[in-house]
């Protein structure tokens, strides 16, 4: 309340007329009502899809969970099976592996008929006369073998193989391997030689030929000599071959 010719406070604002009240009230009904019927359409549209599809949409969640409990069940399954496969494969492809390094560029034993037991006698006599069969060879690998020294006898036979070549190529092929079974440090047959001998080599490895490792042969035929002849000879493997040629010759 005021008095008259008071003029009106700050803040007041004037009222609105009748006219203008009724013209905010329309607007406002106007402007309310498409939104009103946006959601009363979107309301009827949700649920008539979903009266339309209940069942599918039912069967689609079943569905779903079968099908993410199966794959789950499945997937663990092959997993581990696929693990286990995975697992031998590997396993398997080691031992081949490990095998082939084992066997790789070893000869197989020379053949020959058995020995006698005069020429088992004689291996007796000296290194020379042992090597000079293929069964004395054999034998003596056989026990080389036992000592893990096996290496040695390979490496003579793959020289005495290579003096028996002409073939310019094939000989450089085999000079190579040679080198890389037996010579070179990376290999686990590497035999032992002193590093005059290893020169040598390396010269003769620019130009090789059927000698390129004689100097090597005979250091390794004296070790073979010296070292490992005399163990063989008070080994149970020529023992057993004497005396089992012995009572041969004894019954015969």
């Amino acid at each position: 309340m005021r008095g008259a010719g008071e003029p009106p406070s700050p803040g007041a604002q004037p009222a609105a007329t009748g006219g203008e009240a009724g013209e905010d009230s329309r607007r406002g009904l106007a402007a309310d009502t498409p939104m009103g019927s946006e959601r009363m359409e979107m309301r009827k549209r949700q649920m008539s899809t979903t009266q339309e599809t209940p069942g599918a949409a039912q069967a689609q969640h079943s569905m779903g969970n079968r099908g993410s409990n199966a794959c789950c069940f499945c997937w663990c399954c092959c997993c581990s099976c696929s693990c286990l496969t995975v697992r031998n494969q590997d396993e398997e492809r080691a031992r081949r592996t490990s095998h082939e390094l084992q066997t790789e560029g070893i000869p197989n034993c020379e053949e020959s008929p058995a020995p006698t037991l005069e020429e088992v006698n004689a291996w007796a006599q000296s290194f020379d006369k042992l090597m000079l069969t293929p069964a004395g060879r054999n034998a003596f690998r056989e026990f080389l073998r036992t000592e893990f020294s096996e290496e040695n006898m390979l490496f003579w036979m793959a020289c005495e193989e290579l003096k028996q070549e002409s073939n310019k190529s094939v000989i450089e092929e085999k000079a190579r391997l040679i080198y890389e079974d037996y010579i070179s440090i990376l290999s686990p047959k590497e035999v032992s030689l002193d590093s005059r001998v290893r020169e040598v080599i390396n010269r003769n490895m620019l130009e090789p030929s059927q000698h390129t490792f004689d100097d090597a042969q005979l250091q390794i035929y004296t070790l073979m000599h010296r070292d490992s002849y005399p163990r063989f000879m008070n080994s149970a493997i020529y023992k057993d071959l004497l005396r089992s040629l012995s009572e041969k010759s004894i019954e015969a």
